[in-house]
């Protein structure tokens, strides 16, 4: 069942939508996101798609230097519970992002070896399936993330799509399932206002919907956090 800390996003009821920028490439991107009011940064590690990927010693001088109250969220497409908590240790962060499927078991392993460290389940919502599929997660995890993936894929879709998804699901899933809920895919400072109207997420993510060329863009930031602020 949850337990440990609830870092950065995850440490009281917000009175605006919190914000989560992902696909962190540096610290100088990372500090760019906080001056912006970022509760956390998402670092992406090894993906079989997607953008965004650093390696993780990178990861971990990222996540060294974050102010305490911000979330340093490892994004890993790990399945094997030993597994992460070995990514875990060597970046030293103080989330870890499942984006795929667990195998049976994991969750009680992870909590037993990282006490402290918070667990954040993506869900990617394809269907009506993914409701249930985050009811049955949800007490397990200190938040959950929906996303706009496909692990079914030949070549897994884990999440960096760039798509949006059907939010009226997102919307069935914050009102049954009982923790902090993250909004991810295909956001950006046009549509992020009306997303949270629509889904009332705890917080919002966003990665390719901020950047020009890959790169993290201080204007799209700006009118991101500036949409959010008017929802």
């Amino acid at each position: 069942m949850r337990t440990g800390a609830q870092k950065g996003c995850m440490l009281l009821e917000p009175t605006i939508t919190r914000v989560k920028i992902c696909c962190i490439a540096s610290v100088e991107e990372a500090w760019m996101a906080i001056r912006h009011g970022a509760c956390a940064v998402g670092l992406v590690s090894e993906m079989p798609s997607g953008p965004g990927v650093i390696p993780e010693q990178k990861i971990a001088e990222i996540a060294t230097v974050l102010p305490p109250a911000v979330g340093s969220f490892l994004l890993t497409s790990k399945r094997d519970a030993s597994a992460i908590i070995a990514q875990q240790r060597r970046c030293g962060v103080n989330t870890v992002q499942v984006c795929d499927r667990l195998e049976v078991g994991a969750y009680e392993q992870l909590r037993a070896s990282m006490p402290g460290v918070s667990i954040v389940q993506v869900v990617h919502v394809v269907g009506e399936d993914a409701v249930e599929g985050a009811r049955q997660v949800a007490p397990y995890v200190n938040g959950i993330l929906l996303d706009s993936g496909d692990p079914s894929l030949p070549r897994k879709e884990l999440g960096g799509t760039g798509r949006t998804h059907n939010w009226a699901i997102s919307r069935q899933i914050v009102e049954q399932v009982g923790v902090p809920i993250f909004l991810a895919g295909g956001l950006n400072p046009d549509n992020v206002a009306e997303a949270i109207r629509v889904v009332r997420p705890y917080a919002v993510d966003v990665c390719t919907g901020v950047r020009t060329g890959g790169k993290l863009d201080e204007v799209k930031l700006a009118a991101f956090f500036e949409a959010v602020q008017r929802s």
